[in-house]
């Protein structure tokens, strides 16, 4: 079947699909589908909550149809999934949104119909769970009546120097054939080129590890931050002079938290364990991630009775709260581990991030968000998130937001080193 004029509905318009429909915009007519009736009242008024889509590309596009209905999408040929898998409080795979996206697509499908799946999951999820429901839920046969395929996002929240089109995509199908027209299908849009894995499981393994990879790294990063503060070195001044070697790799100690790197691991390690294999590794970074938040809380506290500083009742202001610099995005963030360790010591705490949105925040974390910073208030100031807007404040300004005798704990760097500041 000739698929270069199929309309494609994409499932799940968030930081990965809407970009996506965006794109595909450009050469052929989409349906944008969302469970979240604001979602798409919001995004016909041509306000996009994750600010990767200026309302004017919202407002001036015809060849989107935004839409919470099924019917809408019922005469698509192509189905993208790109709805978020998330972990569990348990740190297994929570397949849910994936699984409900599944059942609703394979409802409507039909012959010919072509699924493609952009969410991050282990090695097997396509084919061992999607494509059985697809099956029930469709009554029709997989590679003789339906096909599927899966080209892992690259999305980068927040990064407005590569977007979509400009990062090469994975691309594989359920057999040859397929593959190839949904390789072609992506390179109408991506301008830097596609790679054709040989299978569905390949493609899906290889997403996982890119970020599982990344994990790792921070992570021993991480504990060099820990050893050379017990041994009174500047992480970032040995950092600095090691990366003057050619392949010294250039990460940097921090949070790791978002709906990637701090989820991904736990996919893989979940797939690894089932497959008769303990995964120390992974397993060891993302326990040390996980723990950096608690480790920063302990450094505070420490330098704050140091400084004589009562901890129980002091003010502490938390600038950032997203999971990364520059994005909206606050889903696994960090920073609240930091937060609620802070507020088990009795400590007065205002959270400051002009970035994020008040009532999504209200509504995931019952956190309220401050407006602004007060001056003369806080008796420690801890810099979370690296967004823009904190860069360009002056430190002098910075200054005047806390009592005389202060800490500042800059876990991202921002400032030049300071007597008043303190660096992982």
């Amino acid at each position: 079947m000739n698929y270069k004029k199929s309309k494609i509905a994409i499932i799940g318009i968030g930081y990965v699909g809407l970009p996506l429909a965006i794109e595909f915009s450009k050469k052929r007519k989409v349906v944008a589908f969302d469970l979240s009736q604001k979602r798409i009242k919001d995004l016909l008024k041509g306000y996009d909550y994750t600010f990767e889509v200026s309302a004017a590309k919202l407002k001036k596009n015809n060849n989107i149809k935004y839409t919470s209905s099924i019917n809408d999408i019922k005469k698509c040929k192509i189905f993208i999934i790109t709805v978020p898998t998330p972990i569990k409080n348990s740190k297994k795979p929570d397949l849910s949104f994936l699984e409900n996206a599944t059942k609703l697509v394979g409802s409507i499908l039909k012959n010919n119909d072509i699924v493609i799946y952009e969410s991050t999951v282990y090695p097997g999820v396509t084919e061992e769970i999607c494509v059985p429901i697809l099956e029930i839920s469709s009554g029709l046969k997989y590679n003789k009546e339906f096909f599927c395929g899966y080209s892992p996002e690259r999305i980068n929240p927040g990064d407005k120097k590569h977007p979509l089109k400009s990062i090469r995509k994975i691309t594989s199908g359920s057999n040859p054939r397929v593959a190839k027209k949904i390789d072609q299908l992506y390179k109408e849009i991506i301008k830097a080129g596609t790679y054709l894995a040989p299978s569905i499981k390949v493609a899906e393994a290889a997403k996982v590890i890119e970020n599982t990879q990344r994990d790792v790294n921070v992570a021993l990063i991480n504990e060099f931050a820990i050893i050379f503060n017990k041994l009174n070195l500047d992480t970032n001044s040995v950092l600095d002079a090691a990366s003057t070697k050619w392949n010294f790799l250039p990460f940097k100690p921090g949070l790791v938290g978002g709906h990637c790197i701090g989820v991904d691991p736990y996919y893989l390690a979940y797939k690894a364990k089932k497959a008769g294999h303990n995964p120390e590794m992974i397993i060891s970074g993302r326990r040390i991630n996980d723990r950096m938040a608690l480790y920063i809380v302990d450094r505070v506290t420490k330098v704050m009775k140091e400084k004589l500083i009562n901890i129980t009742n002091s003010n502490v202001l938390i600038m950032g709260l997203t999971f990364k610099e520059n994005c909206p995005d606050t889903r696994n963030t960090k920073v609240i581990d930091i937060i609620t360790n802070l507020k088990k010591l009795n400590i007065n705490l205002d959270v400051y991030d002009p970035i994020a949105d008040k009532n999504t925040v209200l509504n995931e974390y019952n956190l309220k968000l401050i407006d602004k910073p007060i001056k003369n208030k806080y008796d420690t100031v801890i810099i979370a998130v690296a967004h823009n807007q904190f860069k360009s404040i002056k430190f002098k300004h910075l200054l005047e937001f806390c009592k005389q005798n202060s800490i500042i704990f800059d876990i991202k760097n921002v400032f030049p080193n300071n007597k008043n500041t303190i660096k992982l």
